[in-house]
């Protein structure tokens, strides 16, 4: 007598995701100085982006990642960045918002490669400044021409 075995696959956690009534988004801030005019702008930022997400039905806020006068062209030295990473691939953020590819990093190599990595988790990154969304067809030959300007941006300073 045969038996019949049913073989389960996992549920990925696109499909997780996709089952739950609310996106979960945080942002990601960052100045690279500790000047006055920059913490003013960093203050700012903080609390748009609380209002923001929070003022949004279908949005669940799930932190800002704060990386205040840090340089964007070092993944290692930006702690928040790195915690905020760590989160995505824990499954606790849907989508990332950010000011613009700027913000986000100034080295071409780690800003596609954490794009990558957030994409392969199904997890979008939106560039406000630029109306970029990374899990858009098209936003990775763009945001690889963005972050090469960035990096030589940074570089020239």
């Amino acid at each position: 007598m045969a038996k019949n075995i049913t073989i389960i696959n996992p549920v990925k956690q696109q499909v997780i995701r996709q089952l739950r009534p609310k996106k979960r988004v945080c942002a990601y801030c960052r100045v690279s100085t500790d000047s006055r005019e920059q913490h003013n702008s960093f203050s700012v930022q903080l609390e748009y982006y609380k209002a923001l997400i929070e003022n949004k039905d279908e949005w669940e806020f799930a932190g800002i990642y704060p990386d205040e006068a840090r340089s964007g062209t070092k993944l290692q030295k930006r702690d928040e960045f790195l915690r905020m990473l760590k989160d995505c691939e824990n499954g606790q953020i849907d989508m990332i918002i950010t000011k613009s590819v700027t913000r986000f990093a100034r080295n071409t190599v780690d800003s596609i490669q954490a794009i990558r990595r957030l994409k392969g988790l199904g997890i979008a990154v939106y560039f406000e400044k630029e109306h970029i969304n990374s899990l858009s067809e098209k936003s990775e030959q763009m945001l690889t021409i963005l972050s090469s300007l960035a990096q030589g941006e940074a570089e020239s300073n």
